[in-house]
């Protein structure tokens, strides 16, 4: 057991939280129990998370995507209503870590990812923010693009979309989880083989094959699972918590 305010100091400090300008608040985001003994994690806290969560019987929820983004409507109404509702009708607390766990050394996502998919990890990808969140890397044998995007297929559970750049085989990576994949062009100027985001627009099909860089979009939930799960289950060897890391499935 550890109290939320202990916990959220702990959490805070870990992440270093104030290094970031981000687009959400980090931390405690909805006020529960002041005493945390279950902790539930996830990507997204989207209803049917809550509604998990509630069932295991969480007296905090922690995830990747919280609430409150910058420029959403401020009223407390629709599926916004509906969520914090059943936040505070079951006492729960609602934590969330956006840039600051995506970028952590140990538990973020971009760490954990490179472990899922063996990648070494030798550097991060100039302008992708301070502190950086675009890393980069090398594969332990050179690979073609057929080759490396079943493997990432294999350890994602995902199909990724391919969009070829060049027809050399990939030996260095850079990558960014998420939503990241306006960070093609600071890749492709690091001189990097291939680029792993989480999706993909129309624009992007036409850069990777201008800039003669692979882009391989993994799948933004498929590539954000790991930093929270990592995280959550450092917490609760730390503190002795109960811990259920829940997937709700997304296919984007």
């Amino acid at each position: 057991m550890i109290t939320r305010a202990e916990l959220i100091a702990y959490l805070d400090e870990q992440l270093e939280v104030s290094r970031f300008q981000d687009y959400c608040p980090n931390g405690l985001q909805v006020e529960g129990k002041p005493e945390i003994n279950t902790l539930v994690t996830g990507v997204t806290a989207s209803q049917a998370l809550l509604e998990a969560a509630v069932e295991h019987n969480a007296d905090a929820l922690m995830v990747h995507h919280g609430y409150f983004w910058r420029g959403e409507a401020p009223t407390v109404t629709g599926i916004k209503y509906q969520r914090l509702k059943m936040l505070i009708n079951n006492d729960m607390n609602l934590i969330g870590y956006h840039l600051p766990l995506d970028a952590h050394s140990e538990f973020g996502n971009n760490v954990q990812l490179a472990k899922i998919l063996n990648i070494e990890i030798d550097g991060f990808i100039a302008g992708t923010g301070e502190p950086a969140i675009g890393f980069q890397g090398k594969l332990a044998t050179s690979q073609t693009l057929d080759e490396f995007s079943s493997y990432i297929a294999c350890q994602l559970d995902r199909k990724p979309t391919i969009i070829a750049g060049h027809d050399r085989f990939i030996k260095t990576v850079g990558w960014c989880t998420g939503a990241a994949q306006g960070y093609i062009q600071q890749a492709a100027e690091s001189g990097l083989d291939a680029f792993i985001s989480g999706e993909a627009s129309e624009q992007t099909t036409h850069l990777a094959r201008e800039l003669g860089i692979h882009y391989i979009a993994a799948g933004h939930h498929a590539t954000e699972r790991y930093g929270v799960k990592s995280l959550g289950e450092h917490l609760a060897l730390k503190f002795g918590l109960q811990h259920y890391f829940i997937d709700i499935d997304n296919p984007v």
